[in-house]
This record gives structure tokens, C-alpha cells and sequence, in this order.
């Protein structure tokens, strides 16, 4: 069955938890987590669960544990703590986690970045994605740029497909 006929058979809406991870950003302030909610809701999928955490590599593991035996939730979206700063610890919570890695979505968004935003800083990125369980976990940098890129031109296209390529088997 090719790609195009993957996507027809592919669910139009998905449930989603979104997660910032920050150790400063209150509601009010998180952009990232706001554009992701309204990209979204607007592409008509159901954002089931939000929330603002600290970058803490139990806290995250916690959360993606949750979301993998969660009925209600099909893919988890992350923004922030991707960076190299010692405090950073997202990638490392996700990859621990993921039962099967997405090696393309991260080395898609570090070409794009490169080309088309950032230039060779595009090289510090971790943005990463897999499955854990049942669930599609798609992590990507916090900035509004990144999550910008990662949504529009990589996840959103992509969503209904991935998951139903998860949950053929079911």
C-alpha cells in the first residue's frame, strides 16, 4: 500500500496532550504551548490534556508513562528543554522512554533549520520523536520558530498518518 493510501485510511482527528517544559514559563507566557494547541485544534484534533512542567527527567518520564496507558491520549507533544545546558534534560526523559525511535523527524527538522532558519546552530538541536506503547511522543526545541517549523511542516502533515500506522495492528 503506498504512502498516499496510508494517509485516505489515516484518523482526521487525534488526541493530543501537549507539554511545555520550562523552569520559568507560567500560562500566560508560553507561547510555544499555545501556538501548538491552536495549530492543533484548528487542523480539527482534540487536545485532551496541557501542561507546564519543570525540566525534570523523573517528572517528564512520570508524564509519558501516563500518556502511553492513557485511552485519551494518542500522541504527546513537547516543547522546551532540548537544548545542551546541563539542566536540559528532555531528550534524554523521551529517548529512555521511546520503544521505537523516529530518527527522520529530528534529522528533517535539523535540515529545515538549517536551510530555512537558523543556519548551522541547527547542529545544537535534539528534537526527537518515537512510540512508547500506543502513543506517538514528538519532542521538539521551545522557541516559537522551532515549534513553528515542527508543526506545520513536519508533525501536522503527518499526525493522522503516523497513528495509524501505531495503531494498525491493534
Amino acid at each position: 500500500m503506498a504512502a498516499g493510501e496510508h494517509k485516505q485510511e489515516a484518523p482526521s482527528q487525534v488526541r493530543c496532550m501537549v507539554i511545555t517544559i520550562s523552569d520559568t514559563r507560567k500560562a500566560a507566557q508560553d507561547k510555544s504551548g499555545k501556538f501548538i494547541q491552536e495549530r492543533l485544534e484548528a487542523q480539527g484534533h482534540l487536545v485532551t490534556d496541557y501542561r507546564i512542567i519543570k525540566d525534570d527527567y523523573n517528572r517528564i518520564q512520570s508524564l509519558l508513562h501516563k500518556a502511553g496507558t492513557d485511552a485519551t491520549v494518542d500522541a504527546v507533544l513537547l516543547n522546551g528543554g532540548t537544548g545542551m545546558a546541563k539542566r536540559d534534560t528532555t531528550y534524554e526523559a523521551v529517548h529512555a522512554v521511546l520503544d521505537k525511535e523516529m530518527p527522520g523527524f529530528g534529522e528533517l527538522f535539523r535540515y529545515l533549520s538549517f536551510v530555512e532558519d537558523i543556519g548551522t546552530s541547527a547542529i545544537l538541536s535534539r528534537a526527537a520523536a518515537g512510540v512508547f506503547q500506543d502513543t506517538a511522543i514528538f519532542s521538539m526545541p521551545g522557541s516559537s520558530g522551532a515549534v513553528k517549523l515542527a508543526l506545520n511542516r513536519l508533525i501536522l502533515p503527518e499526525l493522522g498518518h503516523v497513528i495509524r500506522e501505531i495503531q494498525k495492528d491493534l
